[in-house]
């Protein structure tokens, strides 16, 4: 009787036509039930009864199977199956029992509510189908009459619906512990704004265009409020090199206002605008477009997560102006050093960004790149502590007086050595150990090679290049192709071999830098 159903004009096959027109909808999904019989006629009724069947206006969508090794095909593709209309005699007589124990065990699918029909109960007593077998009901043929099987449906699809949102629930909770364990470690402001959108899409288990809006409010700009796209995904990226909302496209950028203006998390059609705020005013709007039909967990959650990257925002903004206030003053007492040397202030600007671009080069990570940068400008601090006459002398200097001079990266370090913020110790360190050589034959502590930390390395290479480059009170500013020569004689004596070659490899970029920081 099976072979029945494709022939184009046969009974059975009009009847599950006309099933499958009555389902779906318009943007309803339907509720999937697998029917497992090896009988035909058993998949014709059932479609026949359950022609106009919805629950919760969506219908239903009937998948059939001829036997338990068919439905174990399809139960492994499909995890949208909400319930399973089983018989228990197919192949052989315990087929059904047999699949029951594969989507329990082998599968692991706990949510598929299973409903067990049978035309030879004795074959399989219901007592101990209901102890030995994690199944949802137990029907005897026989007995099952249309409303009957219409009731045991609604019944099932109503558990396997709560089931799957406290799971869902569950999954959601359990995804902004782990999201917030892994923005909380990001220190970069951008990191964190994209790793949040990141995270956000995860949670509501999609992958669609965002953006992430910050009202640009932090400790010391308060009243500040401009607008600042901080993080973009999809085809929003675009707008990240223009930062403001002025680039957005209206409707968007109304949305954003406007979720800022009513300061609570707003839908619109196909968008969803999660707005958040901190105890310290910080104000942040996520927009997520393609959203559509968030029942009130979802929404909650979306709360629940744009709350604690507010705080997440909060931290890293007052980190940022930790940090930011720790370079300027690191800046500032590189200049001071250098203007009392008689020095322009633009040498520890130059030899921070010599530094950057050849800690790039050399494979540093960026958060390496960004610490160095801030940290160069004070190599010669300890400049501070040596007298004028012998600091500003216009001729060379007596050993006696070169003495006193190789003392200022022992004074230097013990200025910024006591601190344990990272900025200040690497400048510490950069200080000790900037004149050091890589053949061992610098001051003031003899190290060679690797011994010598690579901010030191660095460091010695970018100062010399400016120092040679430019004029100083006890010399004038040799050409350029004089300081490359020095440069590459000093490869394995003064200076690591490695950095030599990138630098003189990329040398166009370093003198571009020269240019843009002229004295």
């Amino acid at each position: 009787m099976t072979g029945t159903l494709n022939e184009p004009g046969s009974f059975l096959n009009g009847l599950k036509q006309q099933a499958a027109n009555t389902q779906s909808p318009a943007g309803t999904a339907p509720w999937q039930i697998l029917v497992v019989d090896d009988d035909a006629e058993v998949h014709a009724v059932t479609s026949l009864v359950l022609r106009n069947f919805q629950f919760e206006n969506r219908p239903i969508q009937l998948i059939d199977a001829y036997s338990a090794a068919e439905a174990e095909t399809i139960i492994q593709d499909n995890e949208d199956i909400c319930l399973i209309l089983l018989d228990v005699v197919m192949e052989h007589e315990n087929a059904g029992l047999d699949f029951i124990k594969f989507v329990r065990q082998k599968t692991g699918n706990r949510k598929v509510r299973i409903i067990l029909r049978t035309g030879h109960p004795g074959q399989a007593p219901e007592q101990n189908v209901i102890v030995d077998y994690d199944i949802n009901d137990y029907k005897d043929k026989t007995e099952l009459t249309a409303q009957k099987l219409r009731t045991a449906i609604i019944a099932a699809l109503r558990s396997w619906r709560d089931i799957t949102i406290i799971d869902a629930n569950r999954k959601g909770l359990q995804k902004i512990i782990d999201a917030l364990g892994s923005i909380f470690k990001l220190q970069s402001l951008k990191k964190l704004a994209s790793g949040v959108l990141t995270q956000l899409a995860a949670l509501l288990g999609m992958s669609r265009n965002s953006l992430c809006v910050s009202s640009g409010m932090t400790i010391t700009r308060v009243a500040e409020k401009k607008l600042q796209i901080m993080a973009a995904s999809g085809e929003y990226e675009r707008f990240i090199d223009c930062g403001s909302e002025a680039c957005l496209p209206d409707d968007i950028r109304e949305s954003i206002k406007e979720a800022f203006q009513v300061k609570q998390t707003i839908k619109k059609p196909a968008a969803l605008v999660a707005y958040s705020t901190s105890e310290r005013g910080t104000e942040n709007v996520i927009y997520l477009s393609g959203v559509q039909d968030l029942n009130e967990w979802e929404t909650k959650l979306v709360d629940i997560f744009s709350l604690n990257a507010a705080i997440a925002f909060d931290n890293n903004y007052l980190n940022d102006e930790l940090e930011e206030t720790q370079r300027e003053i690191i800046e500032t007492l590189g200049e001071v050093a250098e203007k009392r040397s008689r020095e322009t202030g633009h040498h520890v600007r130059r030899v921070a960004e010599y530094c950057q671009l050849l800690g790039r080069l050399y494979g540093l990570s960026e958060d390496e790149v960004t610490l160095l940068g801030s940290a160069a400008p004070t190599h010669d601090i300890g400049k501070l502590g040596i007298p004028d006459n012998i600091l500003n002398k216009p001729g060379p200097l007596t050993p006696e007086e070169w003495l006193v001079m190789r003392e200022h990266p022992v004074t230097g370090h013990a200025m910024l050595g006591k601190s344990e913020r990272s900025i200040l110790k690497a400048s510490a360190q950069i200080a000790r150990t900037h004149h050091e050589h890589w053949n061992g034959g610098g001051y003031p502590d003899g190290l060679a090679e690797e011994s010598i930390p690579v901010f030191g390395r660095i460091v010695a290479l970018a100062d010399v290049f400016d120092a040679l480059s430019h004029d100083r009170v006890y010399k004038k500013a040799w050409p350029i192709d004089d300081v490359t020569d020095y440069i590459r004689r000093q490869r394995g004596e003064q200076f690591e071999p490695r950095l030599v070659d990138l630098f003189l490899e990329h040398l166009a970029e370093f003198t571009g830098i020269k240019s843009r920081f002229p004295d």
